[in-house]
């Protein structure tokens, strides 16, 4: 027997139309990339939104057909998010820190029609665009007077396309399964590999990330979204904000420490969230200037581990929640959030510290395990160590552009060895191709650097496997002094002997003035073996 319930598609038009009825005067504000800051309400971006999706229907864009965007977080980004997927095009949000080559290769893949570009990468695309096989057109997001007088593309203005339109339109209906947006991760081996989401699963996912016990936005919230919207949706943040009517305050191009306190500090921002290095940024402004910030209540952390030290000096230091998640661009990205449950407030503040530095509990919609190298399910003991594979609505079954499968037993195999305690905390020991594998017995790169972190006057610490004559392999520590500050190495080696094992101890620890980072913000590890994978070898160091 069937339910007697109405037939209605999942689509991501109605979140925007949802936003426009019930939270219509709620602000959107934004550092433009122009300069300034613009402000406008969810009422005015559904209309523009309206306006836009005409302006594609005018340009010839087919549904199922990419429509790629290459843009800071900002207001006209937001339109895009809607306008695309709305009109039943494919929203391809491009990530302009990947090389070239990468660039060209994945918008050759997503033949996208149209490209929208902000000011500050129209000389990416001018470099880009005579290898590029799709594209009708490029959209420069800004107004007649900031289009650029001489250029090597012929742009089209943004505001003069919206400009031509009345925003009388009807969003269409059509298969919540249909692809909305396509995002290709980073490639730090081989090329990038797109995945493909579609309305239902976005609109499945944008519901689990606004629950309480996931990332928590309300009506109440004034979120800023660090995480890039040319990134997996900007962690769902932007679509939660519409589904929930929240205020959002985006912070452009300028994501220096500096910048971002002055606008949580005149938005009154009470939600953030982004990786690691920015957090870092922002800890470095504040302690230099001694400000803190008076309306931020909950900072999520995501993209890379956090650390002791950071949650540390955001909790203890500024009076903020630090919120420990996990995801990937496969996973949409939500899998984990790391909220207490009631019996963790019985706990002693030094466990409950503990408790945070894990990735935290699946999410409503997520399924989590961890296998053996047989395939087998481990023990969620806390202690069992296996690869963390993931299922549900919202992961991907297959990548855009590839016929490998990404599924180990009908599971999404993600790459982290993880464990998981009883009550389903999942932590992160390291990423498989990150472990240190030392005379056979295995060293975890991540609690190393976590460690190293805790250490007064380590700014930030990477940790490679470093070839060795004798082990095989051993532990590499790469570590950035604060800025005017120098560290013993000795008392560096001491420290660390209380956190881990002897045998763990790095065979070197080298100072550098910063860490290479890749394309979504996290240290990029290839390139530091690439360079340093020959240190500890007597035979082959490098120059």
């Amino acid at each position: 027997m069937l339910g007697l319930m109405m037939k209605k598609e999942l689509l991501i038009a109605d979140l925007i139309q949802h936003a426009e009825r019930n939270h219509a005067d709620t602000e959107i504000v934004s550092r433009l990339t122009e300069g300034g800051i613009g402000r406008t309400t969810w009422a005015a971006t559904a209309r523009r939104a309206r306006q836009l999706a005409q302006a594609l229907q005018r340009l010839g864009v087919q549904a199922g057909s990419a429509v790629g965007t290459l843009a800071w977080n900002n207001a006209r980004h937001v339109e895009l998010y809607f306008a695309i997927p709305g009109s039943g095009a494919v929203m391809h949000t491009i990530n302009p820190r990947l090389f070239p080559e990468q660039l060209i290769y994945i918008i050759n893949q997503a033949q996208d029609q149209y490209i929208f570009v902000d000011l500050t990468f129209a000389p990416l695309i001018e470099k880009l665009h005579p290898h590029l096989s799709a594209p009708r057109g490029y959209v420069l997001l800004c107004d007649r007077a900031t289009m650029p007088s001489h250029s090597a593309v012929n742009w089209l203005c943004y505001e003069e396309l919206l400009a031509a339109e009345n925003g009388d339109y009807a969003w269409p209906e059509f298969d919540e399964n249909s692809a909305s947006g396509l995002c290709f991760t980073s490639g730090t081996t081989g090329h990038p590999k797109g995945v493909l989401y579609s309305h239902r699963s976005t609109i499945l996912h944008t519901f689990s990330v606004a629950l309480p016990d996931s990332l928590n936005v309300s009506a109440l919230s004034t979120l800023l979204p660090v995480v890039p919207m040319f990134h997996v949706n900007a962690w769902g943040l932007i679509y939660a904000a519409a589904m929930c009517g929240a205020k959002l305050v985006l912070p452009g191009p300028r994501l220096d420490g500096e910048s971002l306190y002055e606008l949580y500090e005149s938005e009154q921002v009470t939600q953030t969230a982004g990786v690691p290095t920015i957090w870092q940024g922002l800890l470095n402004y504040l302690q230099a200037s001694g400000k803190t910030l008076s309306s931020l209540k909950t900072l999520t952390i995501g993209g890379s581990a956090a650390t002791e030290a950071m949650i540390a000096a955001f909790e203890d230091g500024h009076g903020i929640e630090v919120l420990h998640a996990w995801g990937m661009t496969e996973t949409s990205p939500l899998g984990t959030a790391n909220q207490a449950k009631r019996k963790h407030f019985e706990l002693s503040p030094a466990q409950q510290r503990k408790l945070k530095l894990r990735q935290g509990r699946a999410v409503y919609g997520v399924q989590i395990d961890i296998l053996d190298d047989a395939n087998n399910p481990l023990p969620h003991d806390g202690k069992s160590v296996g690869e963390l594979v993931a299922r549900g609505p919202w992961i991907a079954s297959h990548y855009s552009n590839s016929d490998t499968s990404p599924l180990r037993n009908g599971w999404f195999a993600t790459g982290d060895v993880a464990t998981i305690d009883p009550d389903g905390y999942m932590q992160i020991t390291d990423r498989a191709k990150d472990l240190i594998k030392s005379g056979g017995e295995w060293i975890s790169s991540l609690d190393l650097e976590n460690a190293a972190m805790s250490f007064a006057g380590v700014q930030a610490c990477a940790v490679i496997a470093a070839k060795h004559p004798k082990w095989d392999e051993r532990p590499l520590m790469l570590i950035v002094p604060t800025q005017g500050q120098s560290i013993d190495t000795a008392k560096l080696l001491e420290h660390l002997e209380t956190l881990v094992a002897k045998w763990w101890l790095p065979d070197s620890i080298l100072s550098v003035t910063e860490l290479p980072l890749g394309a979504t913000g996290k240290i990029n590890k290839l390139k530091l073996r690439a360079e340093y994978g020959d240190y500890l070898n007597p035979v082959q160091q490098p120059s």
